[in-house]
């Protein structure tokens, strides 16, 4: 269940469609959304969107600012997404596990004839 919250206007069905749409493709990387709470907001002449959905393992927060609600709704959900998807493949990006790889690779078995070339 999404609470959208809204202040200086009514939350029609098509907004809460929209949002809800956008909260559900983050779904596709298989994490529970536990509390999705969206609250827009009307700052003159722009909309302002914020979202704060908590996963397992974290939370996840974005906030954006349009001329046109549709507009910054997308740009709310896509910044969610980016952050999960960040989340969901950080073990997959971790740097010190290739360099193991590496030092696995090496051949420490070498020969040490520095004598040999001495001048």
């Amino acid at each position: 269940m999404i609470k959208i919250t809204s202040k200086q206007f009514e939350v029609t069905a098509s907004i809460r469609e929209r949002v809800e749409s956008r909260l559900e493709k983050l779904s596709r990387h298989d994490v529970q959304l536990i509390n999705p709470h969206v609250i827009i907001s009307q700052e003159k002449k722009l909309f302002k969107i914020e979202a704060s959905v908590g996963i397992p393992s974290n939370k996840l927060f974005a906030q954006a600012k349009h001329e046109d609600l549709y507009a910054a709704i997308t740009a709310m959900g896509q910044k969610l997404e980016k952050q999960l998807n960040r989340l969901t493949h950080k073990p997959e990006a971790q740097r010190h596990a290739s360099l193991d790889l590496i030092e696995e690779t090496i051949d420490d078995d070498f020969d040490d004839d520095s004598e040999e070339y001495a001048a």
